[in-house]
């Protein structure tokens, strides 16, 4: 049976950052920096999924992932995890059950790029997440807009803090969420595995 994750104590605000992570680049790395900063994190943990329910492609080994992570996010309150994997979670809403199960006293906030927000309502048990977790959504370049009138943020307007709360959020009473502007790398993964086909195809 899994311990959860390591190093974690009651009362501490630990920020999860989830996703497939295939391949990892310098936007992953900007948002996880930026949220613990800007949220006042004590911890935040990089959650590399085994896949994404919602896509059809399934993502390179997790082992290989994670040793990505590992390499590119680096920072001693940064913590690179599978725990999904060990869990046999699939989704969002399953994992911060367990997590929640597992670290009792822990404050936790899901974190997540604003283009996710946009389709935040196609989620599995999306309202569970939001009822039962701050959210902290960090813009990345192309996204703010649609984020600001997508469902999730329309249905839960009333529960947003404003951006200079943002610190305040990991001990707010769900439902509660922010929404950070942050100055971002504009890659996405897509477009380097994109490039990498391009070149091995060369």
């Amino acid at each position: 049976m899994t311990t959860g994750l390591p190093h974690l104590r009651p009362n501490m605000t630990v920020g999860l950052l989830g996703g497939s992570f295939d391949p990892p680049h310098q936007g992953h790395a900007a948002i996880a920096h930026a949220a613990l900063k800007l949220f006042g994190l004590d911890r935040l943990v990089v959650l590399v999924s085994p896949g994404n329910p919602l896509k059809t492609r399934q993502p390179a080994p997790l082992p290989d992932r994670i040793a990505a992570c590992k390499a590119l996010i680096r920072h001693p309150d940064i913590q690179i995890s599978g725990v999904e994997a060990e869990l046999g979670t699939r989704y969002t809403a399953e994992t911060l059950r367990h997590l929640r199960r597992l670290h009792p006293g822990v404050r936790f906030v899901w974190l997540m790029g604003a283009d996710n927000l946009t389709h935040f309502h196609r989620w599995k048990d999306w309202q569970q997440i939001l009822d039962t977790v701050p959210v902290g959504v960090l813009a990345r370049p192309g996204d703010r807009i649609s984020a600001r009138f997508s469902p999730a943020a329309t249905i839960y307007r009333q529960s947003m803090l404003k951006g200079g709360e943002s610190r305040l959020l990991a001990r707010a009473d769900s439902p509660a969420w922010c929404f950070v502007n942050v100055p971002m790398v504009d890659v996405s993964s897509t477009e380097i595995r994109a490039r990498c086909s391009a070149t091995q195809g060369g």
